[in-house]
């Protein structure tokens, strides 16, 4: 792991997380300092210039998503940041709070100095007990210390729900009301928390942050693809000899992480095919091993970068049954707030099911593409638009292992 370039991870196994004095030690919380000197527009204009974007899956520009709601006019804001990974061999978040939390708080500081929160909630998927003990050890330590100075950060944890990894299904939950996801707009920035603006990036994203106010954009935009620089988190699993974490440059290819740093594939077997992102990512084939691992170039080849999963396939996985696999998923995991996700998820299942056991048409391959395309445009939110995209990939790069189990 040697090529690893270590910047949101630079302290996992370094330092005891549960002494914010060693954090203190290795540098923590001086970015902080220094952006209560730099004034709020400063340290926005500098998260905006580095182009940090966001690490949960939408990629959009933290920076700007800070001056939606610094320019709102409100008494009250929030910070919010999303430590809901439900995503199916995702496990990124959980190593960064659990080996440095203090980066975590230190990014929501900043965060909220400069929009001019001092509320700040984190919400933690129901999974991760013991991480939420320490968040909220690591909280108390920042308190006790006064590095937080007035702003307040609260733990909340989940109940399971997949989809309130979407910031307003989240917001929801975070309220007390069922976890579903709002039409927009209004957006987060304009109306989110109880209706005030409200900033909600990852844990990854505000891990960030730190590092740039630190050490300044144009450092941090010298690293990586320039359209989305910095480095990744991605979690190996599967048919991969290193099932392993490794942060690396976003330019780095899928094929280096893969047969690089994940060992490639174990038992003498070939590669087949790897997902990228978790459940709602692309399913690929060999032959895009050499894209870069950011978030335009994944797009330019109709994948997804997603959450950083890299879920890894050899010559002897059933392609058509993975797909039924991952439409029996988010059958279950459909909120059913919208009719297109709700009936959408359900039908696909159905069909993937049939066709997996021999009993699909030719007819159902059509059926399955138009209807993957009417869900990704008309879903509520991002599970239901995601939801075809593992099965329409597999159509597409693996169509022979479906004309294998079609009738006609």
């Amino acid at each position: 792991m040697a090529e690893e370039l270590r910047i949101v991870l630079r302290n996992y196994g370094v330092i005891d997380p549960l002494k914010i004095e060693d954090y203190i030690n290795a540098g923590g919380y001086k970015a902080l300092e220094k952006a209560r000197g730099m004034g709020q527009l400063a340290v926005i204009d500098e998260v905006k210039k580095s182009n940090l974007r966001g690490r949960g899956g939408a990629g959009f520009n933290a920076g700007q998503k800070w001056t939606f709601v610094y320019q709102a006019a409100a008494d009250q804001k929030y910070v919010v940041c999303n430590a809901d990974e439900g995503e199916p061999g995702t496990y990124k978040d959980r190593i960064i709070m659990e080996s440095d939390p203090h980066r975590v708080l230190e990014g929501m500081a900043i965060c909220a100095y400069a929009v001019g929160a001092d509320k700040g909630y984190i919400y933690c998927r129901g999974e991760y007990p013991y991480v939420v003990d320490i968040l909220k050890q690591a909280i108390a330590q920042a308190k006790d210390k006064g590095v937080l100075g007035d702003f307040d950060i609260e733990v909340r944890m989940g109940a399971g729900a997949y989809v309130c990894g979407e910031e307003t299904a989240l917001i929801e939950s975070i309220e007390g009301k069922r976890g579903e996801p709002r039409y927009k707009p209004p957006y987060p920035g304009v109306s989110g928390l109880w209706g005030k603006p409200t900033v909600v990036n990852n844990v990854e994203t505000f891990a960030n942050v730190p590092d740039i106010i630190e050490k300044g954009a144009d450092w941090y935009k010298s690293i990586g693809a320039p359209s989305y620089p910095g480095t990744k988190i991605f979690t190996l699993s599967g048919d991969v000899v290193n099932r392993t974490f490794v942060e690396v440059p976003t330019n780095t290819t899928i094929r280096d992480i893969i047969f690089g740093f994940g060992g490639g594939i174990p038992g003498g077997k070939k590669f087949k095919a790897v997902q990228i992102g978790g459940n709602s990512g692309a399913i690929i084939p060999e032959s895009l091993l050499d894209t870069p691992a950011d978030f335009d170039s994944m797009a330019k080849v109709g994948a997804t970068l997603g959450s950083g999963a890299v879920f890894v396939m050899d010559e002897t996985r059933d392609i058509v049954d993975v797909a039924e696999r991952t439409a029996k998923f988010f059958e279950h995991e459909s909120c059913g707030k919208c009719a297109p996700c709700r009936e959408g998820t359900m039908r696909m299942y159905e069909i993937m099911q049939n066709i997996n056991q021999g009993k699909g048409k030719a007819s159902d391959m059509n059926l399955l593409e138009r209807l993957g395309r009417v869900m990704s445009t008309a879903c509520l939110c991002g599970l239901g638009q995601a939801a075809p995209v593992p099965i329409l990939t597999t159509m597409k790069h693996f169509r022979a292992d479906y004309a294998a189990k079609v009738k006609e």
